[in-house]
């Protein structure tokens, strides 16, 4: 890994076009220490609110704090009270939203947790409410992204398809992003939770291994079972690629070449919060690819960039400068453990 840390300023070059389920986290926090008069409920005392970019849009926004800046997406916000606070929330994370398109029949996806605390515990969630339409786009919607996606893919470097299975890539938006990116020569990685045998020809897809054992229809259970499911996902998908997350057991990259790549986990003991950290593998692993880094090199990269984030609550992102003091600190406590 030593080796990587000189070259890690690759990853400023590239742009990148994120489409998919774009939202955000709104984070409320509170206090309480009694019972509600009118039902037996906890009353919570606000204190906090914070914004968060959350499903694709986080994903764009590590790729931001990457690159300074060299990101674009395209999704779909509502004409309600959440959609200036996403765009804006997309502008102060420095992302691109030229290309974003409103439907005025779909909610902006938000998703609301309430979390609360007592003079005597830490903080814990109480509830989640989900504000989205799960419902596929429209055909108006769908020739709108369309039309955004053949101005925007020629003007980027890569392309993510980011599948929170919220309604936005359909299987004619998915086809038609895949034959942009072959016609103009881009890479095209693919984060999608499900149904992963509609992401046909692309460059790699990150998906972690329930779903790849929903995919390929059998569990991974040993090391055995692992090289035959990532060795069936490419021919189920005819990708290039694939990196399976894997939980505590790190990651493991299969190539169409034969070539395949176990990655431990870099980080065991500081793990906080997992979630966003899937957005944050193909973030990175994506502009390293774009920066002309190995599929192997870039695997590392994105497995690294996970492990910074798992120790922050909620959806995190890390720079260029983190990832390299994290490389040198960990050279040394190998460094160490040898002496």
């Amino acid at each position: 890994m030593l080796e990587l840390t000189n070259k890690l300023d690759k990853l400023l070059t590239p742009s990148i076009l994120v489409i998919g389920d774009m939202a955000i986290d709104e984070m409320v926090y509170g206090t309480t220490d009694r019972m509600s008069r009118e039902a037996p409920v906890l009353i919570l005392r606000h204190y906090k609110t914070r914004i968060i970019l959350g499903g694709a849009s986080n994903a764009a926004h590590n790729i931001s704090t990457l690159n300074n800046g060299k990101v674009s997406v395209i999704g779909v916000y509502g004409d309600d009270y959440y959609a200036p606070i996403l765009l804006n929330t997309f502008k102060e994370a420095n992302v691109n939203t030229e290309y974003m398109i409103q439907d005025s029949n779909r909610a902006t996806t938000v998703k609301t947790r309430i979390s609360g605390s007592c003079s005597q515990s830490v903080t814990q969630q109480i509830v989640r409410i989900d504000r989205e339409t799960i419902e596929p786009v429209s055909s108006t919607t769908e020739e709108k992204i369309i039309e955004q996606m053949e101005k925007a893919i020629p003007l980027h470097d890569a392309v993510i398809l980011s599948d929170y299975n919220i309604g936005l890539l359909t299987d004619k938006i998915i086809k038609k992003a895949i034959e942009l990116c072959k016609k103009y020569n881009k890479i095209i990685v693919v984060d999608a939770q499900k149904d992963l045998e509609r992401y046909q020809e692309v460059t790699s897809m990150t998906p972690n291994q329930p779903d790849t054992e929903k995919a390929v229809g059998f569990f991974i259970k040993d090391e055995e079972t692992l090289k035959k499911a990532g060795k069936e996902l490419l021919t189920k998908t005819n990708s290039e690629s694939a990196l399976i997350t894997l939980g505590g057991d790190g990651m493991a990259l299969f190539e169409k070449n034969g070539s395949y790549t176990k990655i431990p986990v870099f980080n065991k003991t500081d793990v906080f919060d997992v979630t966003g950290a899937g957005d944050t593998v193909v973030a990175a692993y994506t502009l390293a690819l774009a920066a002309g880094f190995s599929k192997k090199d870039a695997a590392y990269i994105g497995n690294l960039a996970a492990s910074i984030v798992i120790r922050y609550f909620g959806c995190a992102t890390t720079t260029i400068d983190i990832l390299k003091s994290a490389i040198i600190n960990m050279n040394k406590n190998t460094d160490t453990i040898k002496k």
